[in-house]
C-alpha cells in the first residue's frame, strides 16, 4: 500500500515526459521550456531510457523546442544533446521510425550556425549517415502536408494528435493551427490515405492533402471517401495510457498555457523537481 500511495504521488518517467512533449507542442512555451535548468538536462537524459516510447515522446519534445530558432544555440551546446541523438541514431536496437525523428533532430541542431550552402552539404551528409545506420531495410521518410477542416481549437489537436499517434509509421508531426494544418512526417511505404483515414475516425475532422501545383500554387486535393486499412502502432497502451488520455489530460498542459503562463510555469518547475530527484541524486 505504501509503495501504491508513493506511485501515485510521484509521476513516472513517461507521463512526464509526455507531458513536457504536450506543452513543447505550443509554441508559446518553446523558450521557456529550453530556459528552465532542469527540463532541457532530462530530457536529454531520457533519450537513454529503456523505454522506446519515452525515447520518442523525448525527441518529439526535442522536435517541437528545435522549431523556435533562438532555441537551437542553446539546445545544440547543451551537456551531452548531441551525442545522445548521435547514439539513439546508432544503436541497433532504436525503431526506425524513431532512428529518423532522431536524425531530424540532430540535422536541425547541427546546421543551426551554418551558412546556407553548408546547412545544404551539412544536411545531405546527415541524411545519408543516417540512412547508412537505417540500414537497407528502411526507406526514406517523407514530408505530407494536411489541410484538417474542424482543426480549430486544442482539443480538436488532441483528438487529432491521438489519431495520428495511433498510426505505425508516423515519425512526427507539427500543428499549423492558424492555416489548419498538420505537416506529418511518415514513412515512405505509409500512405497518405492512411493518415486521413485516423483523422476522419475522430468523426469531428477531415483531411485533404496540400500539394504544390507545377506553377508553385497550393492546391487542396480530397482524399477517396473509401477508408484504408491503418496498421495500429502496438506501442500505443504504453504510449498513451487511458488515464492519460489527450482529450482529458492536454487541456490542463496545454490549453491552458495561453492565457495562463502561470501555469505552465509552475508545471514545468514541478517536472524539473522530478527531473532532478530522479537524476541528480
Amino acid at each position: 500500500e505504501k509503495m501504491n500511495s508513493a506511485m501515485s504521488e510521484e509521476p513516472d518517467a513517461l507521463s512526464v515526459v509526455n507531458q513536457l512533449r504536450d506543452l513543447a507542442a505550443d509554441p508559446l512555451n518553446r523558450r521557456a521550456i529550453v530556459q528552465d535548468q532542469g527540463c532541457l538536462p532530462g530530457l536529454i537524459l531520457f533519450l537513454d531510457h529503456p523505454n522506446p516510447p519515452v525515447v520518442h515522446s523525448a525527441l518529439l519534445a526535442l522536435r517541437y523546442l528545435a522549431e523556435c530558432r533562438v532555441n537551437r544555440e542553446k539546445m545544440k551546446s547543451e551537456l551531452g544533446m548531441m551525442l545522445s541523438l548521435q547514439n539513439v541514431i546508432q544503436k541497433t536496437t532504436t525503431p526506425g521510425e524513431t532512428k529518423l525523428l532522431a536524425s531530424e533532430v540532430y540535422d536541425i541542431l547541427q546546421s543551426s550556425n551554418l551558412s546556407d550552402m553548408d546547412n545544404v552539404n551539412e544536411m545531405n551528409y546527415r541524411r545519408r549517415k543516417a540512412q547508412f545506420f537505417l540500414g537497407s531495410t528502411n526507406k526514406r521518410a517523407k514530408t505530407v502536408v494536411l489541410h484538417i477542416d474542424g482543426l480549430d481549437d486544442s482539443s480538436r489537436r488532441n483528438l487529432c494528435e491521438e489519431a495520428l499517434l495511433k498510426i505505425k509509421g508516423v515519425i512526427s508531426f507539427t500543428f499549423q493551427m492558424a492555416v489548419q494544418r498538420c505537416v506529418v512526417r511518415i514513412r515512405s511505404d505509409l500512405k497518405a490515405e492512411a493518415l486521413a483515414t485516423a483523422i476522419a475516425s475522430t468523426k469531428v475532422m477531415k483531411a485533404q492533402q496540400v500539394v504544390k501545383s507545377e506553377s508553385g500554387e497550393e492546391m487542396l486535393v480530397p482524399f477517396q471517401d473509401t477508408p484504408v486499412e491503418v496498421e495500429q502502432n502496438t506501442d500505443l497502451p504504453e504510449y498513451l495510457p487511458e488515464d492519460e488520455s489527450p482529450t482529458k489530460e492536454q487541456d490542463k498542459a496545454v490549453s491552458r498555457v495561453g492565457s495562463h503562463p502561470e501555469g505552465a510555469a509552475s508545471w514545468l518547475s514541478t517536472a524539473a523537481n522530478f527531473l532532478s530527484r530522479s537524476f541528480y541524486w
